[in-house]
């Protein structure tokens, strides 16, 4: 299994000290919603304390938490993609403080720094492998405890 990428730790200080330059400080309380599956994804955040609580909506009335994130973890990254649509739910489970980037000033630095922007991809690139080696990996588990 690939191991745990943070977005900040990951980028050059000189690239991160850019990319920082954008963010602003956010709060969240326990319980706040902070998006909802299918609205439109616009900005991104990295966690700073606190735990936030990834979810699938399974029926109205249900839904599934697919992740945890807790200190360094960005939150976030539909921004990235069209139809720049959430792909699931975000709550805080708990007090959250996290940066928050707005999507179109960071795709402009970017665009202007190609090697900030492609650090960027490549790195975001690397949560989501994780990620989805994670999610995998607690399905099969899920499955063979279905099993018995």
């Amino acid at each position: 299994m690939t191991k745990p990428i943070k977005l900040l730790t990951a980028l050059t200080p000189e690239r991160r000290e850019r990319l920082m330059a954008l963010a602003r400080e956010v709060s969240f309380p326990e319980d706040a919603p902070i998006f909802d599956q299918g609205g439109v994804a616009d900005r991104f955040w990295v966690v700073r304390s606190g735990r936030v609580d990834l979810y699938q909506q399974v029926t109205q009335l249900r839904r599934v938490t697919v992740a945890s994130l807790g200190a360094g973890d960005l939150l976030g990254w539909s921004w990235l993609f069209p139809p720049h649509e959430w792909d699931f739910g975000a709550v805080a489970f708990s007090p959250v403080r996290a940066y928050e980037f707005e999507a179109a000033p960071v795709l402009e630095l970017s665009e202007e720094d190609a090697g900030l922007g492609l650090s960027l991809m490549r790195i975001v690139a690397e949560i989501l492998a994780f990620r989805l080696e994670s999610t995998r990996g607690q399905l099969l588990e899920s499955f063979q405890h279905a099993r018995h």
